[in-house]
């Protein structure tokens, strides 16, 4: 049997700076690896300075898709959009856009996902916690509209016309760049003489930052540079000289060898902490 793993994500970008390195391991191994977008990134900034530009702002949308499509290649993954335009992130007090992903009804917002589960028929399903990683409108978004598909797409009576019911086994958050992980790396940079740029970011690290129990730990080192090379991939979204980038990869494969998650909902027996995401399912 050919395991079958659905990765549901926000915006282009976000499946290679969250749990890139598993992707590419499990599609190196032959598992099925599709990647579901819920939005087109239309409404991101250019974080970027070397392609801050006009010309790349008035084209941000296509220049997205493309680059996802190369990330995508890159991983060894399938991608497909669902289909919904980006909320941006509003000040406080500000009102979402018109039309937006963050602002349609749940059970709009969950039928393209239902659909794209009944067709490829994951066994495992990962996504964001309740908090959406962090507070954008989109990730919260994504998190409910992958947990109300979760329950949906095996329910004959639930959307009808999008395909044969489907019921994925096991449903995970993403645990990755936890404040544990970049103190690790902070840590080791500082004991082995090397500069860290991390001591910033762990200054302003928020309050509300979840900090979710760690569940299922994957080994994944010998695909951080893959994981590397498809963040980059996304050029308009990743700089370069961002501080993810500064620390030797043999530092961290070394200290943090895995990325990680939490197992949110299993239909099927298993033992935590788990190495396998499909730890419990059948195979046969």
């Amino acid at each position: 049997m050919t395991l079958r793993l659905m990765s549901v994500h926000a915006h282009p970008d976000d499946e290679s700076s969250k749990g890139a390195a598993t992707l590419a391991r499990y599609a190196a191994a032959g598992v099925e690896v599709l990647v579901a977008t819920c939005t087109g990134g239309e409404r991101g900034d250019v974080l970027n300075k070397r392609l801050d530009r006009p010309e790349v702002r008035a084209n941000l949308a296509g220049i997205r898709r493309r680059e996802m499509a190369a990330a995508a290649e890159i991983l060894g993954v399938r991608q497909r959009f669902l289909g919904f335009v980006d909320s941006g992130l509003p000040a406080d007090g500000e009102p979402l856009p018109d039309g937006c992903f963050a602002v349609q009804p749940l059970d709009v917002a969950a039928r393209p996902l239902v659909a794209a589960i009944r067709e490829f028929r994951p066994h495992v399903v990962i996504t964001y916690d309740e908090t959406g990683g962090y507070p954008h409108p989109d990730h919260i978004k994504t998190h409910e509209v992958t947990a109300a598909a979760f329950e949906a797409a095996a329910d004959p009576a639930r959307y009808p016309g999008d395909g044969r019911p489907w019921q994925p086994l096991k449903l995970y958050y993403q645990a990755a760049l936890s404040r544990a992980w970049f103190e690790a790396l902070d840590e080791a940079m500082t004991t082995r003489g090397l500069e860290s740029l991390f001591a910033p970011v762990l200054a302003d690290w928020p309050d509300t930052a979840p900090n979710l129990a760690v569940t299922t730990r994957i080994r994944c080192a010998e695909h951080f540079e893959t994981r590397d090379r498809a963040a980059l991939a996304h050029a308009t979204q990743m700089d370069p000289d961002h501080p993810f980038f500064a620390h030797p990869r043999e530092v961290e494969r070394e200290v943090w060898p895995t990325e990680d998650y939490h197992l949110a909902r299993s239909l099927v027996g298993t033992n935590l902490p788990e190495d396998d995401l499909f730890t419990g399912i059948p195979t046969g």
